[in-house]
């Protein structure tokens, strides 16, 4: 299937690559001296062994460390030490494996399936869903990777529903609307529309403006500046409007240092979260100024993941392309307030699931997304008992 690998900021100039591991797959996606962006098995046609491992740039070529047999960025065959003792062959018989890739945006996703649809038509309607976003004005700051004691579709599953904020989350219910969360569907993927900057109705009609200004401090403050990232006072509310509009003209003051002009970004559009689910291991999460992308990717176990985030920001649309940070969170390691406890409760999940006695789950309709993932899935694997995904 089509799978995030990177984004454009990864592999911008010539010589920049990056190195998919998904399982027991390993792919390497390069960009030429001639622009093109490229990706291909991470394997080397003498010996089997893998070429490049992690990230980085400045390649003129793709070198075997083992024999040193050396191709170009193209993947073309260009040198064969002692090449007398191998018998007569051209070097077109030998290329390296190419992988289908395509880009949506910042995000860069490849398929070792030579006969997977292309990817325009895989992401189905999502593309044009988020169209207002301005995707290529956003530039990716940071990449973490955490091990998590669990199966990946735990990690996918625990990022796909909203009905576990009042329990996990309960710091969010102040500026979050965690009832009223409209879900799409498409195929195969999902999205979920909410509102932040408002108290969720759980907590009743009485939720005044400090509280939602303490809420929205505690949990996600840090995307007004490094000012608010600790608990502060709320400032003055101007006559006629509301601590949302406050906190949108906080956000489009934040990202002004970044060149991002967003004065066309109303309240609404500032302070609402796109979640698309993209089958069948990945999370978007869609903000107005940043947006973050979740993947779920097996472990080396059934019982363990890799949880990787991209972090992207948005600045003006020319501003350059830098390879990003990486950075190795352990399990138990900070990720932010949200995403700490999302992880924290993996562990818990997985030894629940693990029980005899659990013989199927009980889902409600807020948690369609995770339904339509695990039907589209079975129909995936050939095992779904009683027609295509969504039919039932």
């Amino acid at each position: 299937m089509w799978q995030v690998a990177c984004t454009a900021d990864h592999v911008s100039r010539a010589g920049d690559w990056f190195e998919l591991t998904c399982g027991p797959l390993s792919v390497l996606i390069v960009r030429g001296d001639d622009g093109e962006l490229r990706a291909f098995q991470n394997v080397c046609r003498h010996r089997g062994n893998a070429l490049c491992q992690g990230a980085g740039s400045g390649l003129s070529e793709l070198r075997c460390p083992f024999h040193r047999w050396a191709w170009d960025l193209r993947g073309e065959l260009r040198e064969v030490p002692s090449r007398r003792g191998f018998g007569a062959f051209r070097n077109e018989d030998l290329p390296l494996v190419l992988v289908r890739v395509g880009e949506w945006g910042p995000l860069v996703f490849v398929s070792v399936d030579d006969g997977v649809e292309p990817l325009d038509e895989w992401l189905e309607g999502v593309p044009a869903d988020a169209a207002w976003a301005r995707l290529d004005e956003l530039r990716c700051v940071a990449t973490t990777r955490t091990p998590v004691p669990c199966n990946w579709k735990a990690v996918a599953d625990g990022f796909s529903e909203t009905y576990h904020v009042q329990g996990l989350h309960p710091e969010m219910l102040g500026s979050i609307d965690d009832v009223h969360a409209p879900q799409r569907f498409w195929g195969r993927h999902a999205v979920s529309y909410q509102r932040y900057g408002v108290p969720s109705p759980r907590l009743g009609p009485d939720v005044g403006d400090q509280e939602v200004w303490d809420s929205f401090i505690v949990t996600q403050g840090g995307r007004m500046g490094p000012a608010y990232a600790e608990p502060c006072p709320m400032p003055p509310v101007p006559e006629g409007q509301g601590v949302r509009d406050v906190i949108a003209g906080l956000l489009r003051e934040h990202q002004r240092q970044f060149g991002a002009d967003m004065s066309d970004f109303d309240t609404e559009a500032m302070l609402g979260l796109a979640q698309y689910n993209l089958f069948p291991n990945v999370t978007v999460l869609l903000w107005s100024e940043m947006v973050n992308v979740l993947i779920a990717r097996p472990g080396p176990t059934v019982d363990q993941a890799e949880l990787v985030s991209f972090l992207l920001l948005r600045h003006h649309a020319d501003a350059p392309r830098t390879q990003p940070p990486e950075f190795a969170v352990p399990a138990g390691g900070d990720l932010g307030w949200v995403l700490n406890q999302d992880v924290s409760i993996l562990q818990t999940i997985q030894t629940g699931l693990r029980q005899p006695g659990l013989t199927h789950l009980v889902l409600s309709n807020e948690e369609r997304r995770i339904i339509n993932m695990h039907r589209n899935l079975e129909q995936a694997l050939g095992i779904l008992e009683d027609g295509p995904a969504g039919s039932r």
